[in-house]
């Protein structure tokens, strides 16, 4: 498909994954929003994307706050037009990511934005999906949706397994009225995340590993399938990161 003109929201798309996506949708010709709570990682997203044939366009997002989700997709709905993509990258991690050292209110926090926040998003653009027979949602989720590992954490995989079961439940309820949903699982990538590790992260492993550019290759890819095609799921990850 054509992705020339087409409208995509990017949540997230300050740094990262989201970053890059927005990046590799512009290049192919979406006209592209981002949001995210750091205006100035949005205009540095901005700046990067001088050659696309349609400049980015920018607005504060928190995906917990749902006043936030409101006024930035009104504003996006009257920027864009309908909405044909909506990219969920919105996503945090913590530290402590034990059951032992996480507080309560960590938990709460990282439900918020990861699952609650796709969600909500999700809310906002599908009733004019399934008005119009046409959309595409595209969730990133993380090999912690599919395996629970210590690595990723005890909230951080609760919420993306959340984040997978919300994509495939409505899947399967919108996809006899042309919407189509799709869970990607990205392993270790290269983004601000890796500054939350509890071990620091070497850059000679950073530079071994997914770099948002892969991830945002693999969305494009999944946008210009014809309609009639759908991607329930996919994981990617390193060459070398093991898989169980």
């Amino acid at each position: 498909m054509n992705l020339q003109g087409k409208s995509a929201v990017v949540t997230g798309g300050g740094s990262g994954i989201g970053a890059g996506i927005a990046l590799g949708l512009a290049a192919a010709g979406c006209r592209v929003a981002i949001g995210g709570r750091r205006t100035e990682t949005l205009a540095e997203t901005v700046k990067q994307a001088d050659q696309a044939a349609h400049p980015i366009v920018t607005h504060q997002l928190d995906v917990a706050d749902n006043n936030s989700i409101d006024q930035y997709f009104d504003w996006a709905e009257q920027t864009l037009g309908a909405i044909d993509i909506l990219v969920n990258s919105a996503g945090i991690n913590i530290v402590n990511r034990t059951m032992a050292a996480m507080e309560p209110g960590q938990w709460d926090q990282v439900m918020r934005i990861n699952a609650t926040g796709a969600y909500r998003c999700i809310h906002r653009v599908l009733p004019a999906m399934r008005a119009r027979n046409d959309g595409l949602v595209i969730n990133i989720s993380s090999v912690a949706g599919k395996r629970a590992f210590a690595l990723g954490g005890v909230v951080y995989a609760a919420s993306k397994f959340a984040m997978t079961a919300l994509g495939t439940t409505i899947s399967n309820e919108v996809r006899e009225e042309g919407v189509r949903v799709t869970n990607i699982y990205p392993g270790e990538v290269n983004t601000p995340i890796l500054d939350r590790r509890p071990v620091p992260v070497s850059e000679e492993h950073r530079a071994g590993i997914l770099q948002p550019e892969d991830i945002a290759a693999m969305v494009v890819a999944i946008c210009q399938l014809p309609p009639r095609a759908n991607v329930p799921e996919i994981v990617i990850k390193p060459t070398t990161q093991e898989w169980y």
